[in-house]
């Protein structure tokens, strides 16, 4: 089976480009043709597929982002045309494609999310910006083209806002949840980086850590974590940031603004994560909207209970009470209140053991294991070679 993936940059860091590469090892490790279509894929495992780098020019100056993504969405129609696979899977919105990975969630939504924090003259922006009316307008021309015959999505969350905005039928939308190595992350990362990962921070052992792991960080919600942290009862609790934004400077402005200067660490970007798992009693992501984010994944195989909003998918994934809570992203009070259960949940081994066991079952290879049921599902013939 000839099979084609396309996705336009890595992010070492970034949850999409993760799947990715985890789809890719499990296709040819099936004996499957696979080639990545990417305009820059730097730092990814090369082994066993061919890659065609699609990198057009594009006017910075006059087209920006729309145009950046309109003329890799061209190049790849170009190749898809000529390539003659059997199947074409894109994680970017490109019209034409047989699967859609709705791993960056649903545009029109993210926008309408978005809003909720913006003012009216930013709102007024938000409406007239030339890269949100482009990718709204692939998104559907997309959802609509006569070649789509399936969408992944990695929660229940994403297909009900596809049906919602698209009315796209349900019988085109596959629930494949994010797969997670749980012989990577595990409970036992505790015993092993604890107790040396808060001594290099200053942080005693005794005190509650809430660890937050995410670029992005408006849309993944720190702002609203910095300010419910600073009317939580737990002062002795410890907020611990991990992540690339280009406005970390700001939000430790905003930390040190709210007197938080002493209970938040900013770490930046880090590609083993691990130490904090290990560090931390809770994980905390009240985002603005997530579709399904790998470090909650993590952190949940890793046994930590978390904390997380209705707009983000890993709430399908939360008991109240037992391994977390969720809550409205922009409900401050409410949000402070259940980092403060979360703290209060350190050192509890039944809310560790419920956090792990919702992990258990989404493991790579479940996760491969279904794609390449869909895979077979869609390849007619030719995919007795898979």
């Amino acid at each position: 089976m000839k099979i084609a993936i396309v996705r336009q940059r890595y992010n070492p860091y970034g949850g999409a480009e993760r799947f990715v590469e985890r789809a890719l090892s499990a296709l040819a490790g099936e004996g499957a043709e696979v080639t990545l279509i990417t305009r820059n894929w730097e730092g990814a495992p090369r082994a066993g597929f061919r890659q065609i780098t699609c990198d057009p020019s594009y006017s910075r100056l006059f087209g920006g982002r729309a145009a950046r993504d309109k003329s890799f969405a061209a190049a790849v129609q170009a190749e898809w045309a000529r390539g003659h696979f059997d199947i074409t899977q894109s994680h970017e919105r490109i019209p034409g494609c047989m699967i859609f990975r709705a791993g960056d969630g649903v545009h029109a939504a993210w926008l309408e999310h978005r809003a909720c924090v913006l003012g009216p003259l930013q709102r007024l922006s938000q409406g007239w910006s030339a890269y949100h009316r482009y990718v709204c307008g692939s998104e559907k021309a997309m959802f609509e083209h006569p070649a789509l015959r399936t969408v992944i999505c990695n929660s229940q969350m994403v297909a009900d806002e596809i049906c919602r905005f698209y009315h796209v039928h349900r019988s085109k939308l596959q629930v494949i949840y994010n797969g997670v190595d749980t012989t990577v992350f595990h409970p036992g990362l505790a015993d092993e980086f604890r107790s040396a990962t808060r001594a290099a921070a200053g942080i005693p052992e005794d005190v509650p850590v809430l660890l937050y792991v995410g670029s992005g960080f408006e849309r993944k919600g720190v702002p609203q974590l910095l300010q419910a942290a600073a009317r939580m009862q737990r002062q002795d609790a410890r907020i611990v940031i991990v992540g690339a934004d280009r406005k970390l400077k700001a939000e430790q402005k905003r930390a040190a603004s709210l007197g938080l200067a002493d209970r938040v660490t900013f770490t930046g970007p880090l590609k083993d994560v691990r130490p904090w798992y290990g560090a931390a009693d809770g994980f905390v992501l009240p985002t603005l909207y997530d579709p399904c984010p790998n470090a909650a994944l993590e952190a949940l195989a890793s046994g930590l209970p978390i904390v997380t909003s209705t707009t983000c998918g890993a709430q399908e994934w939360v008991r109240a009470g037992e391994n977390g809570w969720v809550v409205d992203a922009l409900a401050i009070d409410e949000l402070a209140g259940h980092l403060d259960d979360l703290a209060g949940l350190a050192g509890n081994a039944e809310a560790r053991a419920a956090a792990r066991a919702v992990a258990e079952p989404l493991t790579l290879e479940a996760m491969a294991g279904r794609l390449l049921d869909l895979y077979r599902s869609l390849g007619g013939a030719s995919s007795q070679q898979v």
